[in-house]
């Protein structure tokens, strides 16, 4: 064999290595799609991928290897998510993770074939997503969110720390979470707690100033800041208002807290996140996600300020204080 050909030869046989391993290993590479409801460049929306990617690592899948993901970002505008949607469907994925409600909903609408499982659903019965919580039905399976009653949870944490409280502004932008499943679930419980619900419907950020601005014209007030997509998107111009204004505010997620928020109380939405690659995996083996039982959340986390609480001139409960999970001083 002459020189020049023996390197050809050989720099060719590098060259197509990775494609030659994977098939001596007989090693398939399979094809997901994620739909989030954030920006791409949101840092909370990367740590939530990255403990997706780390849930599906430890059963073995990793992107380059074996699987392929397509992402797509909503960057909590609702009007994007049918074509998102569609352009993710198109792609012919053999399973796709949905953020959210109305993310899992459009691609509900796209497809009736490719199996989707969701994560960050707080009422997939109710929102006509799956039949029934132990036997979805269809192809839609995933990881409930929150359980019926979180909402009085948020109102109950609101009245103990700040026990003249008359009046809770629902806030959140109905596009992006069930706005309306959790403002029914307020008004099951306000008056056993002598609180009025308001509801304070948002879309942007100029949006969040006004609704809040308004609202704590009225004395005695304190805010509910549901677990959704614009919010969290705007999650630093929300703490800062609420302070500014001097409202006790409860949140759905820790990253409110740790920003300067008072408190919050929900899953552990990181592991969340993590747990749906459990589905993902079980889908790419052959499962059935009609026949896959949503989950329930598993941990529930409590997180309090005191910092922002001194800066309120509240006073932390004892007994609010020991449930917490992480307390920022």
């Amino acid at each position: 064999m002459r020189r020049r050909q023996f390197i050809a030869l050989v720099g060719g046989g590098l060259a197509g290595w990775p494609l030659a391993a994977r098939a001596q290993q007989g090693e398939r590479v399979r094809h997901i799609g994620v739909l989030a409801s954030g920006a791409e460049g949101d840092p909370e929306m990367q740590a939530r991928l990255a403990a997706f990617r780390q849930g599906l690592e430890r059963l073995g899948w990793s992107e380059g290897r074996n699987i392929r993901i397509d992402y797509r970002y909503g960057a909590a505008l609702p009007d994007q998510y049918p074509r998102l949607a569609k352009e993710l469907v198109a792609s012919r994925p053999e399973a796709i993770l949905a953020f959210t409600t109305p993310i899992t909903a459009a691609l509900r609408r796209e497809t009736d074939t490719i199996p989707i499982v969701f994560v960050s659903v707080s009422d997939p019965v109710g929102s006509g997503l799956v039949a029934s919580l132990a036997r979805p039905g269809g192809n839609l399976t995933g990881l409930l969110l929150y359980e019926e009653g979180i909402t009085g949870k948020w109102l109950a944490m609101l009245k103990e720390i700040a026990p003249g409280l008359a009046r809770a502004a629902l806030m959140a932008n109905p596009g992006t979470t069930p706005y309306d499943h959790f403002v029914r679930m307020a008004n099951a419980i306000a008056p056993s707690l002598a609180i009025e619900i308001v509801p304070s419907a948002v879309t942007n950020a100029a949006d969040i100033e006004r609704a809040i601005g308004s609202f704590a014209h009225v004395p005695n007030g304190g805010l509910v800041v549901l677990p959704d997509g614009t919010s969290l998107l705007h999650r630093d111009l929300v703490v800062a208002l609420a302070a500014r204004h001097r409202l006790p505010a409860v949140y759905a997620f820790r990253l409110f807290v740790q920003g300067g928020g008072l408190m919050s109380y929900g899953t552990d939405i990181i592991d969340h996140h993590r747990r749906a690659a459990v589905y993902i995996d079980r889908i790419l083996h052959g499962a059935n996600p009609a026949e896959l039982p949503v989950q329930a959340p598993i941990k529930y986390e409590t997180t309090l300020n005191l910092k922002t609480a001194k800066a309120l001139g509240l006073a932390v409960p004892p007994g609010l204080l020991v449930a917490a999970d992480e307390v920022f001083e």
